[in-house]
């Protein structure tokens, strides 16, 4: 096993530091920090509410916002506003010819050089290029990214050696958990529709 991969309570880092305390890079709180919801449905609606947990503000971006803000510290903005003002942006939106390459070089230099970029929802709202090329010169702080626009990515895909850049194999779902909720789910829709009615239905 490399070093590399060796965790650094085991190496005995901490073990060796002359405090009580150990770190090896800046750590960064997340109370009072911003950060902006693309797609405001209900894994958006839940992210800003464990965020709200946090002591985080929320701005939400959604194609037709309806209601008043939900709590203090959250707010409805267009897209350009939140790319500016957030500390860290979670992209939950379905991917349709409007949305697919929405973070791209343009929206991507609108972002503050400290902040962070996560896609839980569709590889292809990114444009995979831009993004490492803005990761590699220092233009946002890192990426968090569960899916991507190929999957599983081909081994010269830009993000995998892209800087600050951290990957999961679209695992969001894959617990044993939602699987079964997922067939649930299906089965339950089967049985509405064959009664006549309708359920879960995407407009």
């Amino acid at each position: 096993m490399s070093d590399c991969t060796i965790a650094p309570s085991r190496r005995g880092d901490w073990a060796d530091s002359p405090d009580f305390s150990y770190w090896k890079t800046p750590l960064t709180e997340l109370s009072g920090k911003t950060l902006g919801i693309v797609g405001y449905g209900r894994i958006g609606e839940a992210v800003a509410r464990i965020a709200h947990a946090f002591g985080m503000k929320v701005a939400a971006n959604k194609r037709h916002p309806d209601g008043p803000p939900p709590f203090e510290g959250f707010e409805w903005t267009d897209l350009s506003e939140l790319l500016e003002k957030s500390d860290a942006i979670s992209l939950h939106c379905p991917l349709t010819p409007e949305t697919e390459g929405m973070i791209n070089r343009d929206s991507l230099s609108r972002m503050k050089r400290s902040a962070f970029l996560i896609n839980t929802a569709r590889g292809r709202l990114i444009a995979e290029r831009d993004l490492a090329d803005c990761l590699n010169a220092g233009g946002i702080a890192g990426a968090g990214l569960d899916v991507l626009s190929a999957e599983p990515p081909p081994a010269d895909h830009p993000l995998l050696s892209a800087a600050n850049c951290i990957i999961t194999p679209h695992q969001a779902w894959a617990t044993r958990e939602a699987r079964a909720r997922l067939m649930e789910t299906a089965v339950a829709n089967l049985e509405t529709f064959l009664a006549g009615k309708s359920a879960n239905r995407v407009v």
